[in-house]
């Protein structure tokens, strides 16, 4: 039995007991079109699975607003859904920022449109500048450090660097605060965080120091265990599946 089969089983023992993940790149593949990016196969009825169990409470956590989540990724369920990177809780985001979101994006327009291949991408909290399709990698690098020195610069917003992404956001909320509020509302007494990102890094902290932190892919991080792929993060959930199922 490896360390994360142990991990595994000793949290399915605790009730209530949180399992979340991220979206893109743990549940669904990364995608050039995000709209695309639809679950892997047999994810939604892993889901379904683990959230009909008495005691378990299923949360997708991502940087997408809840709407495009739930829109692109077509689950249904009781699930709990956070997006926009824990300021959309199971809805739209509380408050008017889009005044604040639609200025930011009209200041990184232009430089999005000088570089073949990057797009803008608008959430409720946020913009994104994304450069996965950008053929001249010098030019992505130059793009995304360009958008951070340019209109990132401004301190009243929080940078979320990713993978061939700059997300500039209009809040300050985060994964790990996400986590935090889930827990503390659920009286969790067991959490599991799937991630495959540099904003997850946040959400593996948050659940310290009982939490089972699992990071998809290579890559620097904080999670206590590791899965090398799409197919891993499969295999666990099923695992998980049957240990709650026993």
């Amino acid at each position: 039995m490896t360390g994360l089969d142990a991990a595994l089983e000793e949290l399915a023992g605790r009730r209530p007991l949180l399992l979340a993940s991220d979206y893109d790149g743990v549940l669904a593949r990364l995608r050039d079109d995000p709209g695309s990016a639809v679950p892997e196969p047999g994810i939604a009825g892993l889901l379904s699975r683990l959230a009909a169990v008495e005691g378990v409470t299923v949360a997708l956590v991502s940087g997408r607003g809840v709407a495009d989540l739930q829109a692109t990724s077509g689950l249904a369920g009781p699930f709990r859904w956070v997006g926009s990177h824990g300021a959309e809780f199971d809805g739209p985001l509380p408050g008017d920022l889009s005044a604040r979101r639609d200025a930011l994006a009209d200041a990184l327009a232009p430089l999005v449109a000088a570089v073949p291949g990057a797009r803008l991408e608008v959430k409720p909290a946020s913009a994104a500048v994304h450069v996965r399709t950008v053929a001249d990698r010098d030019a992505a690098v130059r793009l995304l450090a360009d958008a951070a020195a340019g209109p990132g610069s401004d301190p009243s917003l929080t940078a979320k660097p990713g993978k061939d992404v700059l997300e500039l956001a209009v809040t300050d909320a985060d994964k790990g605060s996400a986590l935090v509020r889930l827990r503390s509302e659920l009286g969790a007494e067991g959490v599991l965080y799937l991630g495959d990102d540099v904003t997850d890094e946040d959400g593996f902290r948050a659940i310290e120091p009982d939490g089972v932190s699992v990071k998809v892919g290579t890559g620097e991080t904080v999670a206590r265990y590791r899965v090398p792929d799409l197919d891993a993060v499969r295999e666990l959930l099923t695992r998980l599946a049957g240990v709650l199922a026993a």
